[in-house]
């Protein structure tokens, strides 16, 4: 299935100031046109920054930000979207995200998903969609806005977390699966499952994790500071795991969760 979503994309989590906008140009200088961000990580400016020192045309990149939750409300929402396309600078972004589901009941779900769609009706965004929904603020966050509004739901997925029930929810509702923190922060890559799938095709741990979730039909953004990495990641895309190693890593689905702070929903 043609999405509008390239299946690989560049992340900025934990990157601020110049260690941020050197880590973004050298993904762009190595073919990298799929960019990630948030209001959170206070690098907006710092990515839109190395976009504008590319010199690469605003039409052949597609950028993702996510609003915060502080920005919820009716009244921050839009404002706090247009000051990311000021940081940012760009009229629009491809994909707007609500980067978390409110658990309190301050700002009501079909609010604040009310406020997104605006923003796209706005022409600030191409695009929507959420991130780190569960099963049952995916089914009602389509509820509220129909099938089709939403592109994606991003959230953590790697071998040792794999989330069968919302990928399953994400696919029978016609959302894309974004998954974030492919590499467990390093750990996926130190195993020795995946150490050996990569020996056996001449690649790197991290290119077999990018070929396994590129083969399951997940997008997914990882995030790099080393100029080889970034590069050999990239290269991912020539790899094709066979039935065999993909058996091998489905085997590797532990429930290990890197992503959960305190606000974080009651997960599936």
């Amino acid at each position: 299935m043609k999405t509008p979503l390239p299946h690989l994309g560049f992340g900025t989590f934990r990157l601020e100031g110049q260690t941020a906008f050197d880590a973004v140009t050298m993904a762009l200088n190595a073919g990298y046109r799929h960019l990630d961000t948030a209001q959170i990580y206070g690098n907006e400016q710092a990515v839109g920054d190395a976009i504008k020192a590319s010199g690469i045309a605003r039409a052949e990149l597609f950028l993702t930000t996510k609003v915060w939750t502080d920005n919820l409300n009716h009244d921050a929402f839009i404002p706090s979207v247009e000051a990311s396309l000021a940081k940012l600078g760009t009229d629009y972004v491809d994909l707007l995200l609500v980067h978390w589901p409110l658990n309190n009941h301050d700002v009501a779900m079909a609010d604040y998903l009310s406020s997104l769609k605006k923003a796209q009706d706005m022409g600030l965004a191409r695009h929507i969609g959420v991130s780190n929904f569960t099963v049952a603020q995916t089914e009602q966050a389509v509820s509220i806005l129909g099938k089709g509004a939403l592109l994606t739901n991003q959230f953590e997925v790697h071998p040792y977390l794999q989330n069968h029930k919302v990928v399953a929810k994400c696919k029978e509702l016609g959302l894309i699966v974004t998954g974030y923190m492919p590499f467990a922060y390093g750990a996926v890559l130190k195993d020795p499952v995946i150490q050996a799938i990569a020996e056996k095709h001449g690649a790197t741990a991290a290119q077999v994790v990018l070929a396994w979730m590129r083969q399951l039909g997940y997008v997914t953004i990882p995030s790099s500071t080393r100029q080889a990495n970034i590069e050999s990641n990239l290269k991912a895309d020539s790899l094709e795991l066979d039935a065999t190693d993909l058996t091998d890593i489905a085997a590797l689905d532990r429930g290990h969760r890197v992503a959960n702070p305190d606000f974080a929903p009651e997960w599936d």
